[in-house]
């Protein structure tokens, strides 16, 4: 009997400890749940914001402290940022989407880290011009630690690589507003044989571009290759294989510019300015132009319709912020259809963005055309 009684109480014992483990569990759950709700919420409202103006609906979403107010202001900075570009290009931005992956989330008391992924499409039309809305895709990985206080998450910090961090007031002016970008209406199509194939270095660049609204491939990197996103930035490997990757653009691997699967990419493949030195040295490219903004848009004798209309399809852009150090590289991948040269690229990630959003008055520009 005694030891019947002793199963019994056992039985009780471990029958209300699983009550709690599933209780604490489904509690958890709920936390991470409310956490996930709350985030689409936010990335949704800040989507909306951007269109409407009206950065003021985020401040809820903050703490009072400095930390979060600086994550507040950098928000509210590039709203202002995206919508004094589009003004200055003689655009609105008509519609915002935003698109959120919680890749890990891990709630301790009373914060939380979370990991996420964004993928945001933009649209925009011509302000005067009967054209159709065009659109265009940002992914941005971000890393947050929110706070509850009286009952409610609020966001204590936030960090991520923000391809709309520049300063509303040093916007590039262009002189004729959009019309100083005329497109390069060539044919890219390859009729006979070529060592660079454009078309398929396009296809390879729309289909790889990463967490971007719009890309292909489930929005993932090409497995092939490593990510150097970590390592100083993939803008540069992912330019390489788009004119260099066999179902990209084609071109030949040297012993100076290649890619092995095992031992990653040379620095010639990975380093933007060995990169730039290669193709103009070994005869792949040729340099267009460098100059600021105004200087490859603006006709000129030599460049009637502006330097970027000598763009080809599967060219790159090169995007020097001070000195001569190239610091970033993007694909060009066509023209919208008012003849605004796009442009994809990793770290961040982009689709089809107009090719100076994202940069100021003092950028420069390489302009550089792969031969074919």
């Amino acid at each position: 009997m005694i030891k019947i009684i002793r199963l019994i109480l056992c039985f009780s014992i471990l029958t209300i400890d699983c009550f709690w483990c599933r209780e604490a569990y489904a509690q958890k759950s709920k936390t991470e749940n409310d956490i996930e709700v709350l985030l689409k919420q936010v990335y949704e409202k800040r989507a909306k914001a951007m269109i409407h103006q009206n950065d003021h609906v985020l401040e809820t979403d903050y703490l009072s402290d400095k930390t979060s107010m600086n994550a507040l202001y950098n928000e509210q900075r590039r709203i202002k940022y995206i919508n004094a570009w589009a003004n200055k290009r003689s655009i609105k931005l008509v519609d915002a989407e935003s698109e959120i992956k919680i890749v890990r989330l891990k709630v301790m008391d009373e914060t939380a880290n979370v990991s996420i992924v964004q993928s945001q499409k933009l649209s925009y039309d011509y302000l005067n011009k009967i054209i159709p809305v065009q659109s265009f895709g940002i992914g941005t990985s971000h890393f947050l630690t929110m706070k509850k206080t009286e009952g409610k998450w609020k966001i204590l910090r936030e960090w991520y690589l923000d391809p709309l961090d520049e300063e509303p007031d040093k916007i590039a002016e262009a002189q004729n507003g959009f019309g100083t970008v005329v497109q390069n209406t060539r044919n890219i199509s390859n009729g006979k044989r070529k060592r660079f194939n454009r078309q398929q270095a396009v296809t390879y660049a729309n289909k790889y571009a990463g967490t971007a609204w719009g890309a292909g491939n489930n929005r993932r990197y090409n497995p092939n290759y490593k990510d150097y996103t970590g390592r100083g930035g993939d803008c540069t490997n992912f330019a390489s294989q788009v004119v260099g990757d066999k179902m990209g653009g084609g071109l030949p691997m040297t012993n100076q510019w290649r890619y092995n699967k095992q031992s990653g990419g040379t620095e010639f493949w990975i380093r933007t300015d060995s990169f730039k030195n290669f193709l103009i040295n070994s005869g792949y490219g040729k340099q267009i132009i460098k100059g600021k903004f105004h200087q490859i848009v603006a006709p000129t004798k030599e460049n009637p319709n502006g330097a970027t209309a000598r763009l080809q399809p599967g060219d790159l852009i090169g995007y020097i912020i001070h000195g001569n150090d190239i610091d970033h590289f993007s694909i060009f991948v066509g023209y919208d259809e008012n003849g605004y040269p796009l442009v994809n690229s990793h770290s961040t990630d982009r689709f089809r963005v107009p090719f100076d959003l994202g940069w100021d008055q003092n950028t420069k520009y390489l302009l550089i055309h792969i031969k074919d």
